[in-house]
């Protein structure tokens, strides 16, 4: 049976700010950069779509994809620069505007060679519940996307009733669904949930899971984020978890009820874990070949960045999952479909507008055939 869309992508829709910090600032640390009373000179600021509608959902209609953006703003200036935005390239049909609240934003402070830092206000993505969901469009579509949330109030409270509830009624519509996360702030009121109880009673309704590694370890594995977390003080966290962690989270995971399990590791690659598909292709539009991804696990180490060509590291992590979900909706195998996440999670990092810079599918290929990148199957 035919669907009208490839992909519903729907959940946290904001407008990032990005400070664009001077080339004499690439050996200043944070400390040293930020201080009480001190006037820092930028070179303007980049405005840009951000979240996981936004770019998921631009990324996979630059895939080809046929996709429906569901999301909320708020009648406002930064509001109006998202309509703008979204209208340019014909993806605002499903997106809903409220007078009560204004539209998510973010400051992302991102000087070059630092890791970023988030300044998030969620804004009207507060109100975003059950009724805000286009369920006539999740009907007649393939994959029903989810993110993050850690920043949808409506989904998290009362033990995440609402997000179970999505889930469940997407799942028993035929539809696949997918989750993808954000990290909780530990001092907000989504950090102080028992994140590992939600996501016990969520992911049985999940067939597809994308988190960061940062993010499942804090919500699946508590105790271990913050023992790991204790040690970081300067080095990246990612580094500093052994691959038999993330082994382990990901069994957890799959026994949940999850059928594929993507974990984002930033510059140290790709995690992929499988459980048996074969139900999934029992949903309308859907056929993945059983021998190429059932049980399959492997690991894609990161394409390498050309640091000289790096504008960017908002949204890799989505757009990474675009070029995965696109992959899984082409029927790809496994194997392919993890080479096609990591390398456009690279190739995010050189762009500023995913929709207008991102490499399209074709390029990717030829990509993939001239740049060789180790999987490794365990």
């Amino acid at each position: 049976m035919m669907k009208k869309y490839d992909a519903v992508i729907s959940g946290y829709l904001c407008v990032d700010m990005v400070p664009q910090f001077q080339k004499n600032e690439l050996s200043t640390t944070l400390a040293t950069l930020f201080k009480p009373g001190k006037l820092i000179e930028i070179d303007g600021m980049e405005f840009s779509l951000g979240g996981v509608v936004a770019n998921t959902g631009m990324a996979m209609k630059k895939f080809k994809k046929n996709v429906f953006l569901n999301g909320l703003i708020g009648n406002d200036l930064i509001g109006k620069i998202a309509v703008d935005w979204l209208e340019k390239y014909n993806l605002s049909a499903g997106i809903k505007i409220v007078d009560r609240v204004g539209t998510a934003f973010g400051i992302v402070i991102a000087p070059p060679g630092v890791d970023r830092i988030f300044l998030e206000s969620p804004g009207c993505s507060k109100i975003f519940d059950l009724e805000f969901i286009d369920f006539e469009a999740v009907s007649e579509s393939r994959i029903f996307h989810f993110g993050y949330p850690p920043l949808l109030r409506k989904f998290y409270l009362d033990r995440g009733e609402q997000l179970i509830a999505l889930f469940s009624r997407v799942q028993e519509m035929g539809v696949i669904t997918s989750l993808d996360f954000s990290l909780p702030d530990i001092q907000s009121e989504s950090g102080k949930l028992d994140w590992q109880q939600i996501m016990q009673q969520v992911l049985p309704f999940t067939d597809i899971f994308v988190p960061s590694l940062e993010e499942v370890l804090q919500i699946m594995m508590p105790d271990v984020y913050s023992e790991y977390l204790s040690k970081a003080h300067d080095s990246d966290f990612t580094d500093l978890i052994p691959v038999s962690i993330i082994r382990e989270i990901g069994k957890k995971i799959i026994d949940l009820g999850v059928k594929i399990l993507l974990i984002k590791a930033g510059h140290r690659g790709i995690y992929l874990l499988v459980g048996d598909i074969s139900t999934l292709n029992q949903k309308a539009g859907f056929n993945l070949t059983e021998e190429v991804w059932n049980y399959h696990e492997l690991w894609c180490n990161a394409y390498p960045a050309d640091p000289a060509k790096i504008k960017n590291a908002t949204g890799a992590g989505d757009t990474a999952v675009a070029a995965f979900l696109s992959a899984i909706l082409d029927g790809k195998p496994a194997e392919l479909a993890l080479r096609f996440a990591a390398i456009a999670g690279r190739n995010n990092l050189y762009c500023q507008d995913i929709y207008q810079e991102i490499n399209d599918w074709n390029d990717m290929e030829t990509e993939m055939k001239s740049e060789q990148n180790e999987i490794i199957r365990f």
